[in-house]
């Protein structure tokens, strides 16, 4: 559930950056569209929209600016009657009156035809603001939308055309903007909001104005709360037409390039300044990115307006890969969980690169920072959830391991811990013989004083040896070797384990006897073989220990030693897994419950003499451990 809080909170505070869009995640933003938009620009020719451009040959043959209203007047009707063009928009504001005839013309054509006039809105508040229709009574502002209740952006001032111009205007559009912080072109308002009022784009116009619109219900995809607009740029440069406006009034262009396209008349003429950066050009004509406006409005009206329901899946997709990520980071190491975010970050890439390549916002930082530092949050929490961990595996193994075994385990980290493995031990169960007819002539404190003792013998050689400590069985112990660490010599150290367990036992009986009291004997099996090892409680109380028949067979072992002069009996498959010890054969003992019959041994080395001469047997001996086979 913390995980999952923790995906939660990050996915949360993925979107508040989203929405707040800090201004260096914006321009990083940016910087990646524009450099995508830039290599995928479509190739080929944008038949639809043209560009008529009044450049500097066109001012050398044709006079210079300002042209006359006539030839404008001229232009227009050469582009409509003569080539069939579907509208025209002037990239031009006719702030002043001109001659009487060219305007009236001008505004016969912008009353009666296809004609789109452009006026500008300002959209910086300024006290005072320079650009205002009331300090400069001949502008006026056209082209109203009534009733209309779409968001629009705000502007505070504007430059529209002269009054009888804009009064005869029947489609005016708006050629102001908004550039980003970096002084670039992205946006567009689609409708512009002053004094009340509702002004569309000068590109929206155009569509509306022509002899065949398309349909009235434009989709704008990735329109913004503040009524802007992205222009997706779909189209280079290269793919427009432009021809110069010389040669249209010359008829030096065939009817066919221009027949049923929309016209945009501007100028590319340095003299007229008119300039902008955009994310395909560091510096283009204002009647190119009307052109680009007019392309991606044509592309929308084809186009079906998806965008809110495929948004509302990339957030549920966030949502669901960062609670898999969660979920995944607990199971995976640590450059698996690096693996996996790279894996995230670069789908996410992909996904934010396929929308920009359809003309969406869909942003590509907020979602890699709420990767990262999801990772960043949850590392921290594994490693302190692994090192608690640790801690309780060390903390359960301190009660069963030697120093030096806990910190052979502690600098190895997380290759042991205490989950149930089939492993081979050899266990060794030592005993005291008759142990409770020892105690129970004893006071209370004596006979937890001899029981102390006793284990002090057992225990002590067993951790010295790097054993690991089973249990307590009263009055003896289980211990074992080759887990958790493995152990190649680990029988050898049993035995090893056992002679000093004998050794220690003797020393003890030396006290007792010299305090007034009797003597212990100790009884020791050592067998070898494969068994359940691990934490093997339960939620209630860990446990270390093994399981299997190799603990059953020691078991049997110690208690056989009862009817044999040793007090140490080997069994038979740890006897050949010894390599510094020698032994010799005791007997045979009889496994109950089955027909099996195993032979046991002692070492040499356990003070009891050497072994019989004849092939190592002791027939007496083999007699003795007979009985013992059923206890």
């Amino acid at each position: 559930m913390i995980r999952q809080g923790l995906a939660l909170a990050v996915f949360c505070l993925t979107v508040l950056v989203e929405v707040l869009r800090p201004p260096l995640i914006e321009r990083l933003d940016e910087g990646i569209r524009d450099l995508i938009l830039q290599h995928t620009a479509a190739s080929g020719l944008e038949e639809r929209v043209l560009i008529v451009d009044i450049d500097e040959e066109s001012l050398r043959r044709l006079g210079s600016w300002p042209w006359s209203r006539d030839q404008i007047a001229d232009l227009i009707e050469v582009l409509l009657a003569d080539y069939g063009a579907q509208a025209v928009g002037l990239d031009i504001v006719f702030t002043e009156p001109g001659d009487p005839v060219g305007d009236a013309r001008l505004a016969m054509l912008a009353q009666h035809a296809p004609l789109v006039l452009a006026q500008i809105l300002d959209f910086t508040p300024r006290q005072p603001p320079v650009l205002r229709g009331h300090l400069t009574p001949p502008y006026q502002l056209a082209g109203v939308r009534e009733g209309l209740t779409v968001t629009a952006k705000p502007a505070y001032g504007y430059i529209g055309n002269h009054a009888a111009l804009s009064e005869a205007a029947r489609c005016v559009g708006n050629i102001g903007y908004l550039p980003d912080a970096d002084g670039v072109l992205r946006h567009l308002p689609v409708y512009s909001a002053f004094q009340g009022q509702r002004y569309p784009l000068f590109s929206l116009a155009l569509l509306e104005c022509a002899a065949h619109p398309p349909p009235a219900d434009i989709s704008l995809p990735d329109s913004s709360a503040a009524g802007l607009w992205r222009v997706p740029f779909r189209y280079p440069a290269s793919a427009y037409l432009v021809i110069p406006a010389h040669e249209i009034l010359s008829h030096g262009v065939s009817v066919e390039l221009l027949s049923n396209r929309h016209v945009i008349v501007g100028s590319s003429a340095m003299s007229l300044g008119d300039r902008v950066s955009t994310p395909l050009d560091p510096l283009t004509t204002g009647a190119l990115v009307h052109a680009q406006s007019v392309s991606a409005l044509l592309d929308a009206a084809d186009a079906d307006d998806l965008s809110f329901m495929v948004a509302s899946l990339l957030v549920l997709w966030l949502l669901l890969s960062m609670s898999l990520s969660a979920h995944a980071f607990t199971r995976l190491a640590a450059i698996g969980s690096l693996l996996l975010l790279t894996a995230l970050c670069l789908v996410w890439m992909g996904i934010a690169i396929a929308g920009t390549r359809q003309g969406h916002a869909w942003p590509f930082f907020s979602p890699l920072i709420g990767y990262f530092l999801l990772f960043l949050l949850l590392v921290p929490y594994e490693w302190r959830l692994a090192q608690r961990q640790n801690r309780k595996v060390l903390e359960t193994l301190s009660h069963y391991v030697a120093k030096p075994v806990l910190d052979e385990l502690t600098r190895q980290g997380s290759l042991y811990s205490l989950t149930p493995v089939h492993k081979e031990v050899t266990v060794l169960i030592a005993d005291m013989e008759g142990y409770t007819r020892a105690t129970s002539a004893l006071k209370l404190e004596a006979a937890a004083e001899l029981t102390k003792g006793f284990l002090d013998c057992l225990t002590r050689p067993v951790l010295e040896h790097e054993g690991t400590l089973d249990r307590y069985t009263g009055d003896g112990l289980v211990a074992f070797w080759g887990a958790p660490l493995d152990s190649p010599d680990q029988a050898d150290r049993a035995v090893s384990a056992a002679l000093q367990i004998v050794a220690e036992v003797e020393k003890f009986n030396a006290y007792r006897i010299a305090q007034g009291l009797r003597s212990v004997r100790v009884r020791i099996g050592i067998e070898n073989g494969q068994a359940l090892v691990g934490d093997l409680g339960t939620p209630f109380r860990s446990t270390y220990t093994a399981v299997g028949d190799c603990i059953n067979f020691a078991s049997r072992l110690e208690a056989a030693a009862r009817d044999l002069p040793t007090s140490l009996v080997i069994g038979a498959s740890a006897n050949q897994k010894l390599q510094r010890h020698q032994t010799y054969a005791v007997g045979t003992l009889n496994l109950r419950g089955t027909d099996s019959v195993i032979e046991i041994f002692t070492p040499i080395s356990a003070g009891l003499g050497l072994p019989p001469s004849q092939s190592g047997h002791s027939e007496g001996l083999t007699d003795t451990t007979t009985p013992a086979a059923g206890l």
